[in-house]
């Protein structure tokens, strides 16, 4: 839903990203993103480059609160990045059957 409304511009997302001083465009580019992790965590083969990658935007998040706002805010980002990063690990097994493991080779 958050990357939804950073597409959409909704005007708090808008004002943040200008607060901060990122340029209007990463607003786009960190909404798609966000988007495009959430469809990609809800087909089982691909979950974990969705993880992954909302690791990347979650660390991003955390340090754009901790470093260029109040700090106020940082707990919610670090939250969903711990989050994301455990989705990433129990998916992990997934992800290396697609890079070409075999499965014979592991246990059942």
């Amino acid at each position: 839903m958050a990357g939804g409304s950073k597409l959409a511009g909704a005007e708090r997302h808008v004002q943040g990203f200008a607060h901060w001083g990122w340029p209007d465009w990463m607003r786009l580019v960190v909404g798609a993103v966000e988007v495009t992790s959430a469809v990609l965590l809800l087909i089982p083969r691909t979950a974990f480059f969705g993880a992954g990658t909302l690791v990347v935007v979650m660390a991003g998040a955390t340090y754009t609160h901790l470093f260029h706002a109040d700090g106020g805010m940082a707990a919610s980002p670090l939250v969903l990045l711990g989050l994301a990063a455990l989705v990433a690990y129990a998916r992990r097994p997934e992800a290396l059957r697609l890079s070409g493991t075999s499965t014979a080779t592991r246990e059942v």
